[in-house]
């Protein structure tokens, strides 16, 4: 067999699988990642069959969306008789509904099982006490030594009349001995079928490979060697190396599914134009679009610009969860000198601020992606102590250090077996009286978890450098003597390969390496450890534990690159005025037993709240030599009376927290009114969210910490718009279901701010978009299924009851209000940009993969040329046969 002919089919089969990211830093992308080349439509028909998965809405669905007039009739009737169905619109609904999406029983159950099995115990991230041995040769080697032990699968083999012979050493010659009777071009076609078979399994394989995460580089394991287990196995058990295609009533019937693509797009439509009128009627005058922010001239510079009648600018993330509070604090303290102009002026812009960087903790070294993960990472940040705080810091990681050995303690105690019986039996009384006080007082019991109850942003400054660490000689010379010994098989490709799709996951959970083997449940080798200690305990960028002994020798980006990274968010919101103080604001959220509570955080951060981001820029844009520079260079002046802090919205209760430690006296009183109006505003806002009147801030943060609550928070479904451009289009309107990034056309001659816009922002929110739009349609297939019967498996990922495949999206709890009533509307985003169509003509045309999704129909874009007296015309589509 050609091997390099089979590496190839494999990759190429492997396209129909979407990434499934990891509990930790869950990032909503779209399943059917591997279709985006094709219309949206043909994607549909031909993933359905693969997966076995409705991809269009129920005939139940479009009919409570037709209850609540979310369909306009005349907008269905005519997409009905434009393709030639003239059936009343109750006869429509009868023939959806009569459709019975049969999931037909799945043939490949015991084939799944004993590969789900194997895979587990492989793929595990440190949550089993007893790992599985010989991890570190790779899956299909530790496999092969193992199976043979397997009473499971060699009774099955008995019973198929099959015998375990000598396996393979290699996964090539395993695949080449079970593909001998297949011509070689079925096999791209077998592939598939096995692939769709296990998509969660199969994309997270997928996510650990090619983000070459920390356990990938231990334990590795590969789509070819998934292939050679799970078709040996097949080959074993007599199960179907050529299965049938999964059979869904789904695309069978073309009369139905012409019925479902109009009432799809007659309901897309009609969301449209109610969005289009809401925007025409908030927009005062189409001419207001273009003209300045009004200023005053500070001094004898003209250049120097501060508003007038304003308090502070605040900048929030994108996310539709920030619409509201944006609206609501702009209604809060109005100058009543000047009418209807705010006391408050907000932005919008991606969480990430512009800025694609990693994230290193300060107490754990553990070092996080906090950016786009559509993109890698140009900058690593990381805290330093404030100089004169240094005690309170000390004292902050001594608590820490406290609270870490307490819950190992705990840990440990249930899990070695000399303890673990009697632990249990004799603290069950207080773990009991605990429960209770969880599930009757979560505030209460909050306060009583073992972890910090404060956060540590007072007592550090963060400091940018380059992703690409640059090695001291000590680090360099060990780590290279250690190649040659075997042991930097880790830990050299951790600190010597700076080309890394992802920095994100290389350091999380290393402590459970080295923790756990301490223990004696496995874990990185504590021989390695020992002999390389520089590598987890030293100041290295992706894994610092607080062991200063090796100096670091990553330098300071320079003062040219930070001011581009502050201009670059001034650009993309269309700002050259400044408040006195201006607020960078990222996102967050808090809930309790929440295996999804990542993907509630920022998306823009590849699931992280966005606080890191925030305080960085702040702290970038107070620097003086950054001021300079934007002075100098890019005729950017700020005002010296304005000041840059950073501030968190937790999102499932509203609150705002301002980072203003280090606020000047002389914005003393403004940050204090700012933090009254943002108490208000908490208040209108979750009573609002919540539909409660009385006590409404009080319900949410009861939601937040209860650990019986399924639903915490609604996140980001709902959503339905994304508009980019200035405030002032949807200013006097609510637009609480759309995303909103501010973008200024007339301060964009070239359409380079766009662009970055489109390429980034806009790629992210697709991945959204489609991630609950098919979350919604088959939750089983493509969500997460019920959080009733969750469980957790390697602290990646959740599986359904005791074993099934791993779940690749939201639970149903985040999507539908019950099992049948979805809460979220499974239509396609639509997006409105204000600019010249010219400008959009051009990026498109450098983006061949943007501009399949777009023309694809993936994305609906119109555009509000503000060349044809803004005008809102849709973008050009492919036409989609039926």
């Amino acid at each position: 067999m050609n091997y390099k002919f089979l590496n190839k089919v494999i990759n190429e089969a492997a396209e129909v699988v979407g990434k499934t990211w990891p509990l930790y830093g869950f990032v909503t992308s779209n399943p059917l990642a591997g279709y985006e080349a094709l219309p949206f439509f043909t994607a549909l028909k031909k993933a359905s069959p693969v997966f076995g998965g409705q991809t269009l809405p129920s005939g139940s669905v479009f009919r409570k969306a037709w209850q609540e007039k979310k369909i306009d009739e005349v907008i269905l009737t005519n997409e009905l008789n434009t393709v030639g169905i003239h059936s009343s619109i109750e006869n429509t609904l009868q023939k959806m509904e009569s459709v019975v999406f049969t999931d037909f029983p799945n043939d490949k159950h015991e084939l799944d099982r004993l590969t789900v099995k194997w895979l587990s115990l492989f793929l595990d991230e440190g949550l089993a006490a007893w790992p599985m041995p010989f991890k570190d040769m790779g899956f299909y080697t530790s496999w092969r030594k193992l199976v043979v032990h397997d009473n499971d699968l060699m009774a099955l083999a008995r019973k198929n009349g099959h015998r375990l012979t000598t396996i393979p050493k290699t996964p090539e010659e395993a695949l080449q001995e079970v593909l001998f009777d297949f011509e070689p071009e079925a096999f791209q076609e077998i592939f598939e079928r096995h692939f769709a078979a296990l998509p969660g399994w199969v994309g997270f394989i997928k996510y650990r490979v090619q983000n070459n995460s920390i356990w990938q580089q231990e334990y590795p394991i590969s789509l070819l060697d998934y292939l050679a287990v799970r078709l040996w196995i097949a080959s074993l058990i007599g199960a179907a190396i050529m299965s049938e295609e999964p059979t869904v009533v789904d695309f069978s019937d073309r009369e139905i599914i012409k019925i479902q693509r109009c009432w799809l797009e007659a309901w897309e439509k009609s969301w449209q134009q109610r969005f289009f009128s809401e925007i025409l009627k908030s927009s005062k005058r189409f001419d207001e679009f273009q003209t300045g922010p009004k200023n005053i001239i500070i001094g004898n510079n003209p250049n120097t610009k501060l508003k007038t009648g304003l308090a502070a600018q605040l900048v929030f993330c994108l996310d539709t969860r920030s619409e509201r509070l944006r609206r609501i604090l702009e209604q809060a303290g109005a100058n009543t000198n000047v009418e209807d102009e705010p006391r408050y002026e907000t932005f919008g812009s991606a969480g990430a601020f512009g800025i694609m960087m990693d994230y290193q903790h300060p107490e754990t070294g553990m070092t996080y992606k906090s950016s786009p993960a559509v993109g890698a990472s140009s900058y690593l940040v990381r805290e330093k102590p404030v100089r004169d705080r240094q005690d309170a810091q000390k004292a902050y990681l001594k608590q820490g250090r406290k609270l870490s050995s307490y819950r190992y303690f705990l840990k440990r105690m249930k899990n070695i077996l000399p303890s673990a019986f009697g632990y249990v039996e004799g603290s069950g009384l207080y773990y009991g009286a605990f429960l209770l006080l969880r599930l009757w007082s979560p505030n209460r019991a909050e306060h009583w978890l073992l972890k910090h109850k404060s956060g540590y942003e007072a007592l550090y400054e963060p400091y940018i450098t380059s992703a690409v660490p640059v090695i001291s000689d000590r680090i360099s010379s060990e780590v290279i003597a250690n190649t040659k010994t075997g042991f930097s098989k880790t830990s050299a490709k951790i600190v010597l390969n700076p080309d890394l799709d992802e920095v994100s996951t290389l350091a999380l959970y290393a402590h459970d390496f080295v923790g756990d083997k301490r223990a004696g449940s496995g874990g990185i080798n504590q021989d390695k450890i020992e002999k390389e200690p520089s590598i987890i305990h030293s100041d290295n960028p992706l894994l610092q534990h607080h062991h200063h002994d090796v100096t670091s020798t990553i330098d300071d980006i320079g003062d040219d690159q930070k001011a581009l990274i502050v201009k670059g968010t001034f650009d993309s919101c269309g700002w050259r005025s400044f408040a006195p103080l201006v607020v960078f604001t990222g996102h967050a959220s808090k809930s309790a037993n929440n295996p999804f509570a990542s993907s509630l955080d920022c998306g823009a951060c590849a699931g992280q709240p966005g606080k890191y981001n925030a305080r960085t820029l702040a702290m970038l844009a107070n620097n003086n030599n950054v001021r300079n520079i934007l002075k100098k260079e890019y005729d950017i002046e700020i005002p010296k009376e304005t000041f840059f802090i950073a501030a968190e919205h937790i999102t499932s209760t509203d609150e705002v927290e301002l980072f203003d430690q280090d606020i000047p006296a002389s914005h003393l009183l403004l940050a204090a009114q700012l933090k009254k109006d943002l108490i208000w505003a908490q208040a209108q806002l979750t009573k609002e969210r919540l539909n409660e009147p009385v006590n409404s801030s009080s319900i949410a943060k009861l939601k937040s910490n209860s650990w019986s609550e399924s639903r915490p928070e609604w996140g980001l479904s709902g959503h339905k718009g994304y508009v980019i451009g200035p405030r002032s289009l949807t200013l006097k309107g609510e637009f609480s279901d759309c995303f909103m990034s501010s973008y200024d056309w007339a301060m964009d001659p070239d359409g380079n701010i766009l662009k970055g816009i489109m390429q980034g922002p806009l790629v992210v929110v697709q991945w959204i978009s489609n991630h609950y739009y098919f979350s919604t349609v088959d939750n089983q297939k493509f969500g997460g299924g019920s959080k009733i019967i969750h469980n957790i498996t390697g602290k990646y990922g959740v599986v359904e009851g005791n074993g099934s495949d791993l779940k690749i999206g939201l639970p149903l709890q985040s999507v539908m209000k019950s099992d049948d009533e979805v809460y979220h509307d499974p239509i396609r985003i639509s997006v409105l940009v204000q600019a010249p169509r010219r400008y959009i003509d051009q990026i498109l045309k450098g983006d061949p993969k943007l501009k399949s999704l777009i023309e694809g129909g993936w994305i609906l874009l119109f555009v509000m040329d503000p060349e044809q007296k803004n005008q809102i015309d849709a973008y050009k589509q492919m036409v989609q046969p039926l």
